[in-house]
């Protein structure tokens, strides 16, 4: 079915640090795409943000920016615990929405966030953006061509010291359960486990063990999982916050050979089996976002489907509730 092209006009709400280089500039980089406003409750972080990324208008106030006559598409990128709270707002007012990941903190508010926008007949995409990175879509084009033979075992391993701000116990809404009770797992792991559930299916059962081992914060900094993919492939993970150096590799384990990658860094994605091993290097964009946004834009343009909607994502934060034991 061919329809006109759906220009979208961005309003942001909460344009702090992911928005600076990973998403924001890439707004007015994709065709058809540009951004209008954005919002932060401290109006002269707001001002200045929009000066320096010569954006038309700022707010201070969310609801001023959601029904901003203007704004067609709404960017929720506030810390987890407000996205269920905004993105309902942005469907009552009848716009297009993507949040920011983890989607939400409990998997019952993701399927009510995913409801309303249902109920709207409108889009909900979530900024699961690895979906969407070149880099990933070799890995999945390997697996789709049978490069490995039947997927046995994926294993992610996630390793990294605590920081200086960790050591000094400064507030950070990341590792506070009142904004994020997963903590870095929940900020982290999210994206690794949501491009698992892309490349490999869905996981219908999934358990662990979450434990603070360091006490420099109130939320886990070790969490250790086992899951199981719907295709009978198994799969485990640990990610610990506290250790000698960082780490960050996954090996998925098939029939006929592996395929190795990391899952934030730029490291080769590597494929062995009996013809060899090949290494590919395949850079991220300068605005990681780029490709996501991008294909929200195809999206509403008719010209293919974003992989990452609300749908897809209220996975990732159900396998994360059933591995981090919370059952909110």
């Amino acid at each position: 079915m061919h329809h006109p092209p759906t220009p979208l006009a961005w309003g942001i709400i909460g344009c702090g640090q992911v928005t600076e280089r990973k998403s924001g500039p890439a707004f007015n980089k994709v065709a058809g795409s540009r951004l209008v406003a954005v919002m932060r409750r401290n109006a002269a972080l707001a001002q200045s943000y929009a000066e320096r990324h010569g954006v038309p208008r700022w707010y201070s106030d969310a609801d001023a920016l959601i029904n901003d006559p203007e704004v067609n598409a709404v960017y929720i990128a506030t810390p987890p615990d407000s996205h269920h709270f905004y993105a309902l707002k942005v469907a009552a007012a009848g716009k297009v929405c993507c949040v920011e990941k983890p989607m939400a903190p409990s998997h019952r508010a993701c399927l009510e966030m995913t409801a309303a926008f249902e109920a709207a007949g409108l889009p909900l995409f979530v900024s699961y953006y690895r979906r969407s990175l070149p880099r990933f879509a070799q890995v999945k084009d390997w697996l789709a061509a049978g490069e490995i033979g039947a997927v046995r075992h994926v294993h992610w391993s996630f390793a990294r010291m605590p920081n200086a701000a960790d050591k000094a116990h400064a507030p950070n809404w990341r590792t506070d359960p009142a904004f994020a009770p997963g903590g870095y797992f929940e900020d982290l792991a999210s994206h690794g486990l949501d491009l698992l559930l892309h490349l490999l299916g869905d996981i219908t059962s999934a358990q662990g063990i979450a434990s603070n081992q360091q006490s420099l914060y109130a939320a886990a900094d070790a969490v250790t999982g086992v899951w199981q993919f719907a295709s009978g492939a198994t799969g485990s993970g640990y990610w610990n916050f506290g250790a000698a150096q960082a780490l960050d590799e996954v090996v998925i384990h098939g029939s006929t050979g592996e395929i190795r990658f990391s899952v934030f860094g730029e490291q080769p994605v590597q494929l062995r089996n009996a013809q060899g091993t090949q290494s590919h290097e395949i850079a991220h964009p300068e605005n990681i976002q780029f490709f996501h946004i991008e294909n929200m834009q195809k999206h509403m343009d008719g010209l293919g489907t974003h992989p990452s909607t609300g749908h897809t994502a209220q996975r990732a934060t159900w396998v994360m509730e059933q591995i981090s034991l919370r059952r909110a």
